[in-house]
């Protein structure tokens, strides 16, 4: 009996994705842990393996189709030695469905691939008043282009003209593959201005369209704004021991690079064993107090940010998250991150120090309750029992949730931190 193969959620909150690639072909052998698809979520995008074995008879969803629901069908699994007649009593009820998913097997209106009528026979009251238009400027009848959202987003970054691409999906559709496939030659905009033309006297702009990655940061932090009540404290820690420990550790591990983010995920996760009620979360009508020091760090990608979870860290060595972070940071900015990889943190780092920031204010990443926000050593005169003298100061701040934590709770745990930071060698304890 045919198989159908249904979209996976591939997150607990995961309610559509993106088909982004079919591995297999109809007519393919697939074998159970074969990799079918790649499937874009909010967050990465991911090979889904086959856990049935046959032959894959159709594909209902064609790759660069976006916003697919959860658990609908994509495809359908032929079992051993049946025919592909079978197919015709699943397509048959997938039709008959109400609100079914499929793409390929609803005919598209009639008006979606014929041509459209000139606007001068369809209003033919309007265009008699209209003033005459030179013909350099007149509107040429154009057809309605059948293009997946994907391979239109694709075409306009690449500026190419979707009317002189010849479409290969259902219907003459075109789909990611055939943008792909175009040389740049064909760009719409290569007649283009020197200037935007400006329309009413406004800045000339471009529509940008968000990904799935941006729009659910958009969602979750302007949750976070507006629901969970912030307060903010801010210190200042002297790096330079801190700096000089990494030197050393480096210098004696050539192999194995660690870098003061390491250190500052290490110092975290010690300072929240060491302040316990700190390592917690708001639940509504309870407070979770969580057992393990599991620390989320922020890795910016080209669409948005990811926070990578090294677990455990306060029981693992520097050299350990070191590793671990290298290896995670990699996986991410390929999107290869697992969905465990990168949710249930119990508190985050954000470390802007790379780009020079000195000081900033993260938004909690609910349901945590806190966020470490990190900004670069900087040269300072300090005082130092009456004398001055030069230091490296790094600015840290601590977003806190106050329905969980409190100021004292929050002023302990960023004190205990920078006793670490400031006594670096107690991070090899």
């Amino acid at each position: 009996m045919p198989i159908k193969i249904l979209m996976p959620a591939l997150s607990p909150t995961m309610k559509e994705g993106n088909l982004v690639k079919w591995v297999k072909t109809e007519g393919d052998r697939v074998h159970a842990g074969d990799v079918l698809a790649e499937i874009e979520t909010d967050k990465a995008t991911m090979e889904v393996e086959a856990v049935d074995e046959g032959r894959l008879g159709k594909i209902i969803v064609p790759e660069g189709s976006e916003a697919v629901a959860v658990n609908s069908v994509i495809a359908i699994l032929l079992e051993e030695d049946e025919e592909d007649s079978a197919l015709d009593e699943v397509l048959r009820s997938l039709q008959e469905t109400s609100g079914t998913q499929s793409h390929s097997l609803t005919p598209l209106p009639k008006e979606e691939i014929s041509l459209s009528q000139p606007i001068s026979e369809q209003t033919p009251e309007i265009s008699k008043n209209m003033p005459e238009l030179p013909l350099s400027q007149q509107a040429r009848p154009s057809k309605r282009i059948l293009a997946s959202p994907l391979a239109r987003r694709i075409a306009l970054e690449k500026g190419l003209d979707l009317e002189y691409i010849q479409g290969s999906g259902p219907y003459g559709r075109i789909i990611r593959a055939d943008v792909l496939n175009q040389s740049p030659q064909r760009a719409a905009f290569s007649s283009s201005p020197s200037y935007p033309t400006r329309k009413e006297g406004l800045p000339a702009f471009e529509v940008v369209k968000l990904t799935n990655m941006r729009k659910v940061i958009a969602q979750r932090l302007t949750q976070s704004k507006q629901n969970v009540p912030h307060f903010y404290l801010s210190l200042r820690c002297h790096i330079d021991k801190l700096l000089e420990l990494r030197q050393d550790i480096n210098s004696t591990y050539p192999d194995n690079k660690l870098s003061v983010n390491d250190m500052i995920v290490r110092a975290s996760a010690l300072a929240l064993r060491d302040v316990p009620d700190a390592n917690v979360a708001w639940g509504d009508d309870h407070i979770k107090r969580y057992q393990t020091s599991d620390i989320s760090f922020a890795v910016a990608l080209k669409d948005g940010l990811i926070t990578p979870v090294v677990r455990n860290a306060h029981l693992k060595s520097l050299l350990e998250i070191a590793q671990e972070t290298r290896d995670l940071i990699q996986r991410a900015r390929e999107g290869k991150l697992k969905p465990e990889e990168f949710q249930g943190g119990t508190m985050s780092v954000s470390n802007l120090g790379m780009f020079g920031i000195e000081d900033f204010c993260a938004i909690v990443n609910p349901p945590q309750a806190c966020i470490l926000a990190v900004g670069a050593g900087q040269k300072k005169p300090v005082v130092k029992e009456d004398t001055i003298s030069i230091a490296t100061v790094m600015c840290v701040t601590l977003s806190v949730d106050h329905r969980a934590i409190d100021g004292a709770v929050a002023a302990a745990y960023l004190k205990t931190f920078k006793d670490y930071i400031e006594t670096p060698i107690r991070l090899l304890l």
